[in-house]
């Protein structure tokens, strides 16, 4: 018996460094770590010690044999993964891969004084950085997030119906109540505190803020009503407390299609959640709003328009062969372009192109409203939108032909989905570059700013899953205490103290651990009156009021 990797793998490394045999790669040393979709287990060398199954925090981890329905594939993916490497891994023997020389980066000295150090942003990026810290160092770290809640996008990013991925909130939870941690939610950069003002309370301060915003398509008619982004319809879905619960409308009769543009892990998230059986996700955290549009069955049919070929499409190979086992929804390739049918054909296996092979390729009539008896996704390549079209709303989209001409197809829809990337946005008192929507850094250090750094999207770009901010936050807390060994940290005006007097007389929305206990508290109550993990309070003053001991209102 061996262990198998499944599609939930954040890719964090966790597993790696339990495992007693080296059996799991790509390692962090290893120069394909960060480019591949997944870790893999080497079938060969496991032990079945379950080590790596204990670790993960995002239960991607099972035996061969205990892989059922969708997952069973997983067990050839792993092994595939090492049948292919070149040149193949050399093992010391039959059951261990070698490890390599234990390397110790960095180091304190033992009469090191505690850095007071905070970390804005509380989503993986931050609290990989956190738990960094907390871990491997005696600083104290306060916790700042503009929202009264924590999570970022665990909370608010990740789909509904992956509740194993949302499991990785669970790891990060622990270091909210640290001895040596401070949570003060609900407050702002630039409204409550000011980065000068941060800096004077602390000796440095790591930023997490994410790319909160979207990127634009750039095309006629973008502006409609019926045109939203991506972000929008995902916040919209998680109850994010800034997102209007009428920021997706599926009432019209025309969004019984929906249109998105991009074939992203994002895309497929908004495609499967709109289209899938609202009975499903009657057990999840979704969305109350969300929950109760879906319920009234708009939604028969959404479209992924992708510019490129399936070869090179940026979804991953695991949430796309989620997509072929989705229960009532079928799936179906758009065969209008001939380089679409050439690439799955000539797919060879382990590539995306190949898990498209046993899937319906259909020359869809687009003059045909959808399906009254069914319900499908449509992955549309080589095509690209061209315009929006409708006067006081979106009616419909026209799409690049088979030829790249701008004449092309014309798709009636109701909602057009803008899935095409996030986007960074400036935060006051920092540079930003405008051009990749970053913060300018070396090593996660600010350019131009002492004891000031960066970690997550807003230093690399929007790329990479939940896994990949760990090596991120290992690089930035790498560069920071490397400061702090040479003296290049400015010395704090400001006390701890001082610090939560100033919030309290600032914010009015400040929430600390006590609060964010209160709110978890009081969502779960709310889940177990209506049969579910939680009900989500989907609005500011409802989770300042459950922080505070009040009483919370229904969500509208």
């Amino acid at each position: 018996m061996t262990y198998a990797i499944t599609q939930t793998c954040c890719n964090d490394a966790t597993c790696v460094a339990v495992c007693p045999v080296n059996c799991i790669h790509p390692t962090p040393e290893e120069p394909d770590f960060g480019t591949t979709e997944m870790l893999y287990i080497d079938p060969k060398a496991c032990i079945d010690c379950g080590a790596c199954a204990d670790a993960c925090p995002v239960d991607a981890v099972f035996p061969v044999e205990r892989l059922t329905g969708r997952l069973r594939e997983y067990e050839s993916v792993n092994a595939r993964y090492y049948a292919e490497r070149t040149p193949a891994p050399v093992l010391a023997s039959p059951n261990f891969h070698p490890w390599g020389e234990p390397s110790f980066p960095r180091s304190l000295p033992s009469d090191f004084a505690p850095l007071r150090i905070a970390v804005v942003g509380t989503g993986p990026a931050g609290m990989y950085a956190a738990e960094d810290l907390l871990l491997h160092t005696n600083a104290e770290v306060t916790l700042i997030d503009r929202l009264p809640v924590a999570g970022g996008l665990v909370r608010y990013g990740v789909a509904p119906d992956h509740p194993a991925t949302k499991g990785a909130g669970d790891t990060f939870a622990r270091f909210h109540s640290h001895p040596r941690a401070r949570l003060r939610l609900g407050v702002e950069i630039g409204r409550d505190v000011t980065v000068e003002e941060l800096a004077a309370h602390h000796d440095a301060v790591v930023y997490a803020v994410g790319a909160p915003a979207d990127r634009r398509l750039g095309i006629p008619g973008e502006d409609l009503p019926g045109s939203v982004s991506a972000t929008s319809v995902v916040s919209w879905y998680n109850a994010h407390p800034e997102t209007d619960p009428d920021a997706v409308d599926l009432s019209a009769l025309a969004a019984e299609r929906v249109l998105v543009v991009g074939n992203g892990n994002v895309a497929l998230d908004v495609a499967r959640v709109l289209v899938s059986d609202p009975a499903s996700l009657a057990g999840t955290d979704i969305a109350d709003h969300a929950l109760a549009a879906l319920l009234r069955g708009t939604v028969r049919e959404v479209v992924l328009l992708g510019r490129r070929g399936p070869e090179d499409a940026a979804y991953t190979g695991s949430e796309l062969l989620a997509l072929t086992h989705l229960p009532g929804v079928d799936l179906v390739v758009d065969d209008h372009d001939p380089r679409t049918r050439a690439a799955i054909d000539a797919a060879s296996a382990g590539e995306k192109a190949a898990l498209l092979k046993d899937v319906a390729l259909e020359a869809v009539d687009w003059t045909r409203g959808p399906a009254r008896d069914r319900r499908r996704i449509v992955l549309r390549f080589h095509s690209a939108p061209v315009e929006a079209l409708g006067e006081d709303a979106v009616r419909g989209v026209r799409v690049t032909a088979a030829d790249g001409g701008r004449e092309g197809t014309g798709i009636a829809t109701g909602l057009l989905v803008r899935a095409v990337g996030y986007r960074g946005v400036p935060l006051p008192g920092l540079p930003f570059d405008e051009a990749t929507g970053t913060v300018p850094h070396e090593g996660g250090r600010i350019a131009g700013m002492s004891g000031a750094y960066v970690v997550g999207w807003v230093k690399r770009g929007p790329s990479g899953g939940i896994g990949a901010n760990r090596a991120c936050a290992e690089e930035t807390i790498g560069t920071l205490l490397a400061d702090a060994v040479a003296g290049a940290l400015p010395t704090p005006t400001g006390t701890p103290q001082g610090f939560r007097k100033l919030l309290r007389s600032r914010s009015g929305t400040l929430v600390d651990a006590r609060g964010l206990a209160a709110i978890d508290r009081a969502e779960r109550e709310r889940g177990r009156a209506a049969g579910r993990p939680r009900v989500k309070l989907a609005t500011v003053p409802e989770l300042v009021a459950a922080a505070r001991g009040g009483r919370w209102r229904l969500s509208r």
